[in-house]
């Protein structure tokens, strides 16, 4: 299928907007020379809005626009508990984790552990997700943006690999996490308001054009084993989604890995004015996650309704695209596509940039580096980055078939082990260097040997197991390297901690009894 020439003017109207508008929120003052604050970190003058916005902007991408609508044609509205456990995961890292990150100013979470522990930890994350990163995050997000790419415009996979990459490199390579954040804004609304258009699309012809009402209410009727939250084990996917599991089980450990312990979303909060901003931004990024299943799921669930012909799961919403979508608007829906990729793209770029320079480049290459070094550096490990992404995006992911859900596993080996160390470095005093080394080491054999002794166990409930294990390692280890009553780069922490304003409690609190309803009318 081939774009009017209408909808190939929006798309590219689009893409030079975004360009062009990264180019121009990037320029200095005259005489004014970027440096590493400005470059990894935007100076520290990111609002609320814009952080909640980049937050979103950089999380919704063909992982979710492809993956999880794919998922959602496969297994239905249960797939949208992790973006509404995402929410409150928010409220939670915004209260108890960035208050302690912000206050020790630092430009990356490895930094953070070597504050917290020792070097030792501090360079083997550093490496872990600089790996993750570059094979796993960028990898995964342009492939499954490309499978979009190619089916609406009729072009190869690498075509669009290659395509994605330079106009992500275009304007994030240059002004960094402050060309990224502030085009997020703008992406974020096209992904969102362009998405719905989708989504309208669709539900209005599940209904035979009796509008997005009928067209729910068509869905329940038709599909209606597709709008269970909580699975029951004779469910086809109940080893994805393991009932109350993902309620009180290994669903907290992949979010507070996601949301609280990963660079590229902490770097926005990080990024802010100061850490009342930082909180306000998450908060309003969990009311945004509240709404994201109406983009990315339901049309999933249309389609399947509609017996879309596709040979995969994950080909469900680029054929929505393809069919549903008329002219003059299609250019806009596939923006929103396009939108959530590149903003997804070039965060993932400027974290390993960050990481990488921050990390492993000022500390063990070059102690001395001038901050026009700094940038520069992470200039060309952007690049790096993207470049090899590019070269295997397809080959690596090509034989997938929910890509959602393999990434959800994939990563599942290391998130207990990271949330572990964060923890207990964050709020047990007696947590020593050494205990969180081997903890770090142990956490993928762990994985594994669970995943070989339990093979037909659900991962999520796998990586509560292991994150149970990896408690007692790094508990006994504590105790038997502890010298003292504490670790004397133990976090401190009073009383007044963890004090938040009026208005982030009442945001806070409006998210858990919105969740509530909508786990008791979808249980």
């Amino acid at each position: 299928m081939e774009l009017s020439t209408i909808d190939i003017i929006v798309f590219i109207a689009y893409v030079l907007l975004i360009v062009g508008f990264g180019f121009w929120i990037s320029r200095e003052k005259k005489g004014h020379e970027k440096n590493s604050s400005d470059y990894f970190l935007a100076g520290n003058t990111l609002p609320w809005w814009a952080i909640g916005a980049s937050l979103i902007a950089s999380n919704i991408s063909a992982e979710q626009f492809i993956g999880m609508s794919g998922s959602g044609y496969a297994l239905g509205l249960g797939i949208a508990t992790y973006e509404w456990m995402a929410a409150l995961t928010l409220i939670i890292v915004a209260k108890y984790f960035l208050p302690i990150f912000i206050n020790k100013g630092i430009f990356t979470l490895p930094q953070f552990l070597e504050i917290r522990y020792d070097s030792r930890i501090r360079t083997i994350l550093a490496v872990f997700w600089i790996l993750l990163y570059t094979f796993v995050n960028l990898t995964t997000v342009l492939y499954l943006s490309s499978l979009a790419l190619s089916v609406v415009l009729g072009i190869s996979i690498s075509q669009s690999i290659i395509g994605l990459a330079v106009v992500a490199v275009a304007y994030s390579l240059y002004g960094g996490l402050k060309a990224v954040a502030w085009t997020d804004v703008i992406q974020v609304i096209f992904l969102v308001f362009g998405g719905l258009i989708t989504t309208y699309l669709a539900l209005d012809a599940v209904s035979d054009g009796e509008g997005v009402l009928a067209g729910l209410s068509t869905l329940w009727e038709r599909a209606p084993e597709k709008f269970d939250m909580i699975l029951s084990k004779d469910n086809p996917f109940y080893n994805d989604l393991p009932g109350i599991s993902v309620l009180v089980g290994g669903m907290w450990i992949a979010n507070l890995s996601y949301w609280g312990c990963n660079q590229y979303i902490i770097q926005r909060a990080l990024a802010a004015k100061n850490i009342q901003e930082a909180q306000k931004g998450l908060a309003f990024a969990g009311y945004l996650k509240l709404i994201i299943p109406l983009v990315v799921v339901i049309p999933g669930i249309a389609a399947y309704v509609l017996q879309a012909d596709i040979g995969k799961y994950d080909e469900a919403y680029p054929w929505l695209l393809s069919t549903l979508v008329p002219t003059g608007i299609k250019g806009l829906a596939f923006a929103a596509l396009i939108a959530a990729a590149l903003s997804s793209l070039s965060s993932m770029m400027n974290s390993t940039a960050t990481i990488f320079t921050m990390d492993i480049y000022k500390p063990f290459i070059n102690k001395n580096a001038s901050e026009k070094g700094l940038v520069t550096t992470g200039r060309i490990i952007g690049f790096s980055a993207m470049l090899i992404a590019v070269l295997v995006a397809q080959p690596l992911l090509g034989g997938q078939d929910q890509v959602f859900q393999f990434i959800q596993k994939y990563t599942g080996y290391v998130s207990p082990g990271i949330v572990v160390l964060f923890l207990f470095g964050l709020f047990w005093k007696k947590t020593t260097g050494t205990a969180a080394l081997w903890t770090a080491i142990a956490s993928v054999p762990f994985s594994i040997t669970v995943d070989l002794v339990f093979p037909n166990m659900p991962f999520l409930d796998q990586m509560g197991i292991v994150f149970i294990a990896l408690t007692i390692l790094i508990v006994a280890l504590s105790k038997a390297t502890l010298k003292g009553d504490k670790s004397p780069k133990a976090i401190s922490i009073n009383k007044d901690s963890f004090k938040t304003t009026a208005i982030f409690n009442g945001l806070a609190m409006g998210i858990i009894l919105i969740l509530a309803a909508l786990y008791a009318i979808f249980w």
